[in-house]
């Protein structure tokens, strides 16, 4: 099965996003509620229906940025939230995006990734990021065994990873998932540092 562009417009298109719970992610909401500044920079990459940008903005983080290279998945979020600031939708290849960032959300972006392309991904989030900004979010700790996403892996794949650009602050089974979800997602923390 080929994962490209033409994937993602058909699975908005028909409406099959199987990881998509319809509102914004118990463990995500928590954490954006004890965050202080707000003027911070916030990329949410394959940000899909946007639950979680929509929720940042609300709350005052007016520099919280969506990404997804689906027009398929930003029309159906403007649709939705037609009061996000439209200079903050952007319709691009994340692995061609270029700003800086304090923080990076995470939730079902890395499980679209072809697991050979995992290296390029965590690359990328650590160039997106300003030093000392954090990639933050939800992993699944599940080998979904499928050719096509999402693709999952268990804690020790994602640490042998990240450790090598990050420093890893946190990544604990989420105590607050949703119940279908409750024992397969990690929450995590990963802080860029100089010298990695």
């Amino acid at each position: 099965m080929v994962i490209n562009k033409e994937y993602w417009e058909n699975l908005y298109k028909n409406n099959t996003l199987g990881w998509d719970i319809g509102y914004i992610s118990p463990p995500l909401k928590e954490y954006f509620d004890q965050l202080k500044n707000k003027k911070i920079n916030i990329l949410i990459p394959g940000a899909g229906n946007g639950y979680e940008a929509n929720y940042l903005i609300n709350k005052g983080f007016k520099n919280t940025y969506y990404l997804d290279y689906s027009k398929g998945a930003i029309k159906n979020f403007k649709k939705i939230n037609p009061n996000f600031p439209k200079e903050n939708i952007i319709n691009e290849d994340f692995f061609k995006h270029n700003k800086k960032y304090d923080l990076i959300i995470e939730l079902a972006f890395f499980t679209s990734i072809e697991p050979e392309n995992r290296d390029k991904l965590a690359k990328k989030m650590y160039n997106l990021l300003n030093l000392g900004g954090k990639y933050v979010g939800l992993f699944f700790n599940h080998e979904f065994k499928l050719n096509k996403p999402p693709y999952g892996a268990m804690k020790e794949t994602y640490i042998e990873l990240m450790e090598k650009l990050f420093s890893v602050k946190t990544m604990e089974l989420a105590y607050n998932s949703i119940k279908p979800r409750k024992g397969r997602e990690l929450f995590f923390i990963f802080e860029k540092i100089i010298g990695r």
